[in-house]
C-alpha cells in the first residue's frame, strides 16, 4: 500500500516537476511565471491533436514542446521586451490558453469539453512508469546542472539577481531572458503532454491549477531544482491521498480540496522564509 502509494505520488507529480523546473529557470532569470497554468493546458491540448491526427504520441509531446515555446515567446515578448507588468501579462497568458483551446476544440472536434480519445504513451519497465516521469525525474539534476554548470546557467543567474552587473560584464540580460522564458514555456508543455497522454484524451481546463501549484512548489523550494522538487513530490502525494480517499467513501467536496489547501499552507509558512531573486519581476532598466 505505502509503495504504491509513492509511486502515485510520482505519477502525479510528474506535471508538476516539469512546470516547476521550467518556473525555477524563469524566476532565476527574473521573469515572474504565472502564464504555467496556461503553458501547461496549451501543450496538454497540442499533444492530444497531434496524437489523435498522427497516432504518434511522441509527435503528439514534441507539438507540446512547440506549443509552449510558442506561448512562452508571447510571454517573452510581453513581459521581458515590451517591459509589462510579468504578473498581468501572466494572467492574460492564462486566460488566452483557456479560451484558445475550448474555441479550436470547437473547430476541430465540435465539442468545447474534449477531444477524442488516442493512444498515449504506454508504461512498463522499471516501477512501470511511462518515458516521461522518467523525463521528469532526469531534468531535475539537468537543470541543475544546466544553471550552476554551463555559461548559459550562469548567465541565467546573474540577470536574475544583477542584470546590471551582469550587463557590464558583456552579458545581455534581455537575451538571457528571453531564453530561459522559451525554454520554462517547452518544460511546461511536455508537463501538459503529460496530462493528455496519461489519459489518452484533452479534457477543457484540464491543467486544472497544477501551474499555480508547481509556482507554489518553486517558491517553497526556494527557487532551486532540487527544492521544486521535492515540493511537487509533497503535493504529488497530497493528490495521491486525496485519490485514496475518494475511494474510501469520504465527501468529494472536502478530499478535492487537499492539494489546494496545502499550497495554501505552505505558501504561507514559507514564503516569508525565501529569498526571491533580487530582480525578480523588476523589468530591464533600458532597451537592449
Amino acid at each position: 500500500m505505502g509503495l504504491d502509494l509513492g509511486l502515485s505520488a510520482v505519477r502525479l507529480a510528474t506535471p508538476l516537476l516539469f512546470a516547476a523546473l521550467g518556473g525555477v529557470l524563469s524566476e532565476r532569470s527574473g521573469v515572474v511565471n504565472i502564464a504555467l497554468e496556461g503553458k501547461l493546458l496549451i501543450g496538454a491540448f497540442a499533444a492530444a491533436v497531434v496524437a489523435h491526427a498522427t497516432g504518434s504520441p511522441w509527435l503528439g509531446v514534441l507539438a507540446a514542446a512547440a506549443a509552449g515555446t510558442l506561448l512562452g515567446t508571447v510571454h517573452a515578448l510581453g513581459g521581458v521586451v515590451l517591459r509589462g507588468d510579468q504578473i498581468v501579462v501572466g494572467v492574460a497568458i492564462n486566460l488566452l490558453a483557456v479560451g484558445l483551446t475550448q474555441f479550436l476544440m470547437s473547430l476541430l472536434y465540435g465539442s468545447s469539453a474534449n477531444t477524442p480519445p488516442f493512444r498515449g504513451l504506454s508504461a512498463g519497465g522499471l516501477l512501470n512508469f511511462s518515458p516521461l516521469v522518467w523525463g521528469a525525474l532526469i531534468a531535475v539534476p539537468a537543470v541543475h546542472l544546466l544553471l550552476r554548470g554551463t555559461p548559459f546557467g550562469l548567465r541565467v543567474l546573474a540577470s536574475g539577481e544583477h542584470p546590471e552587473a551582469a550587463e557590464s560584464l558583456g552579458v545581455n540580460p534581455l537575451r538571457v531572458r528571453i531564453g530561459a522564458v522559451l525554454l520554462a514555456g517547452a518544460l511546461a508543455g511536455i508537463g501538459g503532454a503529460y496530462l493528455a497522454l496519461e489519459t489518452s484524451q484533452f479534457v477543457k481546463n484540464m491543467s486544472a491549477g497544477r501551474g499555480f501549484i508547481a509556482l507554489a512548489a518553486v517558491i517553497f523550494g526556494k527557487w532551486r531544482p532540487g527544492g521544486a522538487a521535492a515540493a511537487c513530490l509533497f503535493f504529488g502525494l497530497a493528490e495521491a491521498v486525496q485519490i485514496r480517499l475518494q475511494g474510501l467513501g469520504v465527501p468529494t467536496q472536502f478530499v478535492q480540496m487537499i492539494p489546494y489547501v496545502l499550497t495554501m499552507v505552505a505558501l504561507a509558512g514559507f514564503v516569508g522564509r525565501s529569498r526571491p531573486p533580487a530582480s525578480l519581476g523588476v523589468p530591464l532598466a533600458t532597451e537592449r
